[in-house]
């Protein structure tokens, strides 16, 4: 049951289309350069450039390859932020700046 799995990196942004139940349209993201970055101090949301994977507790491997699920923590440029959307599902990095 469902599809394989596709996973997504840092990197160039790429995305692709894919046919869900009832005819709808999820959206991949097969690599992503930028992250909508949430402050929490301030409210505001920042576009900026992501670096590497720096945790990922889904799988540990994945620091390595730099693949980025929920909950993977990223370096960027306004330092470290937890990823809170899900890129095979969504087709978005959304991220909240950590202290």
């Amino acid at each position: 049951i469902g599809r394989e799995v596709q996973l997504a990196t840092i990197g160039k942004t790429k995305t692709k289309k894919v046919r869900a139940r009832a005819g709808s349209v999820k959206i991949r993201l097969l690599s992503g350069e930028f992250v909508n970055l949430l402050n929490p101090k301030t409210g505001k949301v920042q576009k900026v450039k992501a670096g590497t994977v720096i945790e990922n507790p889904s799988n540990p491997h994945y620091v390595q390859r730099n693949i980025i699920t929920k909950g993977a923590v990223l370096k960027t440029e306004l330092g470290k932020a937890r990823v809170t959307s899900r890129p095979g599902q969504h087709g978005i990095l959304n991220a909240v700046l950590m202290e």
